[in-house]
């Protein structure tokens, strides 16, 4: 595409004449120029026309058009008049100030910084009027970096970047584009300073090829900042560390807690990306919105419900296996695991994100991404369950941000079960936070083989109507209109669903239906599945862990990627309710590990029992470093080591149990400096929260 320019073109060339002019000026000799230079000398004192006289000249000999301007660019009316009463319009600037003036600060300062803005306010409302304009600042790598002995030069060329980042986000409903250039080119200042063959090297005719594409009317670029120079050329971003929360709820913001998150601070492994000072604020709403709980909710049902659920993910009494979930008066009556997303979900559906400060979900644009569900203890199948939801991270994807919401959920004060819902919000991303989160539970993908089961079900067509009626009465599953305005031709199955399919394929290829055998599930929703469509569940077992990948056997194209089914053994029986309060305990380890470490100083052994039988090991390391937790066998020595078993342990966090009183009873044996004890509420009160 050959570019071609039809408008004016002002170019202020203060203290000195274009190096190798014609090269320079063939490149503007389509355009109609306006030439502006005062003709100083390199000190900048004097006055003379012969620089902008030379110029226009060459642009004339190359078959432009061209008129001088000698007026300071103080002077901006002045300059914008010439440009009209030759060629009618402004159209294009291209703001060119050399360092002439270093030794005079406030002279610097007028000429780079406040020309500009005087020959733009001069010409603005015109570009407004004809609805189109094309500015060019001329900046310098001096005011991008710094450069020893410049401090009045680099102040100014970095103060016309700001200058036009303004004028890029006011102009952009006129058609007007503002764009930064920081050019390197010889000229007959740098030619004393510069090696000849460097000077030759960096011809401003290596410049002028940028300046004319960014004032081309095909060029979308705004707000951009360009170093430009010798044939290179190269845009410039601001990136920012994800930074480090130092001030916490209760307590003081202190320099102490600055200093000892440096490290965090500074740390600019996944660094955003700001654009706009819209993304500064929108980063610390976000923030502010980590950690903010919910309302709770409260979801009483009966058998009728499980069974409902059941036939909802497409259990039948044609499967005589199917029975001990869909008979209340069978001697193994349960409720299938997959149903603990049910009631969790009221903090979705019930629009409690609603209510937290600074989220401001547009709930049409909200799309089910992940999910995770753990059990501690299997489902009952009637009762009240109480949910407690807080805002685990927010995550910048660009095109949408990522929420992520912690669920637990209680029997009265037993916790039962723990979801992580991932949530995409369309068109609510960019404004430069994180994304990625420690707090985010991982994909697996599945081993490199074929899969070592494969089980294939089919949807009907009701499955959807079928299975809204446990909660998630979307129309997008129901109604074919409000589906078609979604872009599907037919209402789709829940994502859900799809999930307790797959589920219960696991369920019964390696654990015998055995709802007890069942730990935990994570999914990632990929694509709709329309009701009367095949689901197939591929199946890798490693250990306890099943891999699982949902596809649609008619198109093969994949639902359900990067899952995984945990199961306990099959003597093992139940889970661990503690692993949730450890997992908590890590993740403030992570963020308050130099706190911890000055307070407690000591390792602390926990081994936790169930049946009578050891089930799980941990460390917490807050002794050395920043601390850290450790789960399995410890390399090193614990202070202390406490022996309880996983129900006691829960009533010591939850406060239930005193742990002066679980020692006297023989529920809590301690092994080495039982003083350091003390020292446990510091770890379970204040930091695992539940």
């Amino acid at each position: 595409m050959r570019v071609e320019i039809q408008c004016v073109l002002i170019t202020f060339n203060v203290g000195r004449e274009l190096q190798n002019a014609p090269h320079y000026c063939q490149s503007f000799a389509s355009c109609c120029n306006t030439v502006n230079d005062l003709g100083g000398d390199i000190k900048g004192g004097g006055k003379s026309s012969a620089a902008a006289d030379k110029v226009v000249e060459e642009i004339r000999a190359k078959g432009g058009k061209a008129v001088a301007n000698y007026d300071s660019v103080e002077d901006g009316e002045k300059l914008i008049q010439t440009a009209l009463d030759a060629f009618g319009k402004i159209v294009f600037f291209f703001f060119f100030f050399y360092c002439v003036f270093n030794f005079i600060p406030d002279l610097i300062h007028r000429v780079h910084l406040r020309g500009a803005f005087m020959v733009t306010r001069a010409a603005w409302n015109h570009m407004k009027n004809q609805k189109f304009g094309r500015i060019i600042m001329t900046a310098s790598t001096a005011g991008i970096y710094g450069n020893f002995g410049q401090a009045n030069y680099s102040a100014a060329k970095l103060g016309l970047y700001g200058l036009a980042n303004t004028l890029a986000i006011e102009g952009r409903k006129y058609n007007i584009h503002c764009n930064t250039i920081a050019p390197t080119a010889g000229s007959r200042l740098t030619q004393s300073v510069m090696p000849p063959d460097l000077v030759e090297s960096m011809k401003p005719e290596y410049v002028a090829p940028l300046v004319l594409w960014l004032c081309h009317e095909q060029c979308k670029e705004n707000g951009g900042l360009f170093e430009v120079g010798g044939g290179w050329i190269g845009k410039l971003r601001w990136e920012r560390s994800q930074g480090h929360i130092v001030r916490h709820k209760n307590q003081r913001m202190t320099p102490e807690a600055v200093r000892d998150h440096w490290d965090n601070i500074c740390d600019f492994t996944d660094a955003a990306k700001p654009v706009s000072i819209q993304a500064q604020t929108q980063v610390s709403i976000h923030t502010e919105a980590v950690g903010q709980k919910l309302p709770p909710t409260s979801f009483s049902f009966s058998h009728t419900q499980c069974i409902i659920y059941a036939l909802g993910v497409g259990m039948s009494t044609k499967d005589p296996d199917h029975l001990r979930f869909l008979y209340e008066g069978h001697e193994d009556f349960s409720c299938l695991p997959t149903f603990g997303v049910i009631p969790s979900q009221a903090a979705m559906m019930d629009g409690g994100l609603a209510s937290v400060p600074g989220l401001n979900i547009d709930f049409t644009r909200v799309l089910h991404g992940e999910q995770y569900l753990e059990l501690y203890k299997p489902l009952p199948t009637s009762g009240t369950l109480t949910s407690q939801a807080t805002v685990a991270d927010v995550l910048d994807k660009g095109s949408g941000a990522v929420i992520l919401l912690d669920v637990n959920t209680y029997s009265g004060d037993e916790l039962v079960c723990y979801n992580q819902w991932s949530v995409f919000v369309v068109g609510a991303g960019g404004f430069g936070g994180k994304r990625t989160s420690d707090r985010a539970k991982a994909l697996v993908p599945p081993p490199n083989r074929a899969p070592d089961a494969v089980v294939t079900d089919s949807t009907t067509r009701d499955q959807a109507a079928l299975y809204r009626l446990s909660g998630d009465w979307n129309p997008l599953h129901i109604d074919p209109s409000f589906a078609a305005m979604g872009g599907f031709k037919a209402p789709i199955l829940h994502g859900l669903c799809s999930f307790g399919f797959a589920a219960r394929h696991v369920l019964k290829q390696y654990a015998n239906n055995d709802p007890s055998r069942f730990k935990a599930i994570k999914v990632r929703f990929v694509k709709p599945v329309l009701p009367g469509q095949s689901l197939q569940t591929e199946m890798w077992k490693e250990g306890n862990r099943i891999h699982i990948q949902c596809k649609v056997k008619e198109t093969d194209a994949v639902v359900l990627s990067g899952a995984y089914v945990d199961l306990h053994g099959a003597a093992e029986g139940g889970g661990l309710q503690s692993e949730l309060v450890f997992a908590e305990i890590g993740r403030r380890i992570k963020d308050l590990g130099s706190e911890l470490v000055k307070k407690v100083n000591a390792v602390f052994g926990w081994e936790i029992t169930k049946n009578g039988k050891t089930a799980a090991q941990w460390t917490i390391d807050l002794k050395s470093g920043t601390g850290s937790l450790h789960k399995g066998p410890y390399s090193g020595k614990a202070d202390v080591t406490f022996t309880v078993s996983d129900e006691d342990f829960m009533e010591v966090v939850q406060g239930k149990l005193n742990p002066q009183k679980a020692f006297f009873a023989g529920k809590l044996k301690v092994r080495g400096n039982i003083m350091m004890s003390q020292k446990l509420e510091v770890i379970l009160k204040d930091y695992a929260k539940l």
